[in-house]
């Protein structure tokens, strides 16, 4: 494979689960790796102690990782959850709690880009209502991430896995991610383009790279069928980052994939060693 001109990072909340929080960072680095991204860590703190957030900055700087992608608060991820913002109540008072804490938690990281996932259908609830409060709610989280002139990425999940949740399409988080750069005249809502997710869902992966790329702020990988490594399944990564390459993506590509039955650190041969440390 190739992927000289791609800039690697990758997800510590999928690989590397095998240890504690806190230890992953550095053994990343002992794979090679110098970008990292995180889900929401604490599942069920959206506003953590302080202490734990230090840690973990502590941990990140100590392993000379750099954070490059941050989730807001995103409810039981992984588990049932696809998200908070657009489930009225509780949930949704708890990712707006969250987007001042990660925003600041990425501001002493240096990172930048935050990506919110919208959330589950919510029976009794006219679909509606929960996309007018999504909408304010990711203005809102625009806004905050803009103090640090940062991306808010808009997911798109794949139906057969979250079947309750509305943003299971790539046309379907192109119009969110239109829809929040409408509301708010700031032009910083990107689309994340997880490859894995678009190709369980039958999409046409050449044709979302060719019309969206110029909309995309992050990619994400892992193979189709299995969701593992590249070369586990189907799909070619070689043509297809080669192919977002040429449509102008210079952005970061999340490894986001399950590492199989082995320790985390044995699921990136494909990856020469050479070209999994960050480049600038």
């Amino acid at each position: 494979m190739g992927f000289t001109d791609t800039r690697f990072n990758v997800n510590l909340s999928i690989l590397f689960t095998e240890l504690p929080l806190l230890e992953r960072p550095a053994a990343a680095r002992a794979a090679g790796f110098t970008a990292v991204e995180l889900w929401w860590p604490w599942v069920d703190a959206p506003v953590p102690e302080q202490g734990e957030l230090a840690a973990l900055r502590a941990a990140l700087d100590d392993a000379g990782t750099r954070l490059v992608g941050l989730n807001f608060y995103a409810g039981r991820l992984p588990g049932p959850d696809r998200g908070a913002l657009s489930v009225p109540g509780e949930e949704s008072e708890r990712f707006r709690a969250n987007v001042p804490v990660a925003v600041e938690f990425g501001r002493s990281l240096g990172c930048t880009s935050f990506n919110a996932l919208y959330g589950n259908r919510v029976e009794g609830v006219p679909a509606a209502e929960q996309d007018a409060l999504a909408l304010e709610n990711l203005a809102f989280a625009a806004r905050a991430v803009a103090e640090l002139d940062g991306t808010l990425l808009i997911e798109a999940l794949n139906a057969p896995e979250s079947p309750h949740c509305p943003i299971v399409s790539a046309p379907k988080a192109i119009e969110v991610v239109d829809a929040v750069n409408a509301a708010t005249g700031l032009d910083n809502a990107r689309f994340l383009m997880d490859l894995y997710h678009l190709s369980m869902n039958g999409e046409d992966l050449d044709e979302v790279i060719d019309r969206y790329t110029p909309k995309t702020g992050h990619v994400q990988i892992a193979d189709n069928p299995g969701r593992g490594a590249p070369g586990t399944g189907s799909l070619d990564f070689t043509a297809l980052l080669a192919r977002l390459q040429k449509a102008g993506y210079d952005g970061w590509t999340g490894l986001e994939y399950k590492p199989g039955d082995g320790p985390s650190a044995g699921a990136f041969a494909w990856l020469p060693g050479p070209l999994r440390a960050a480049r600038t």
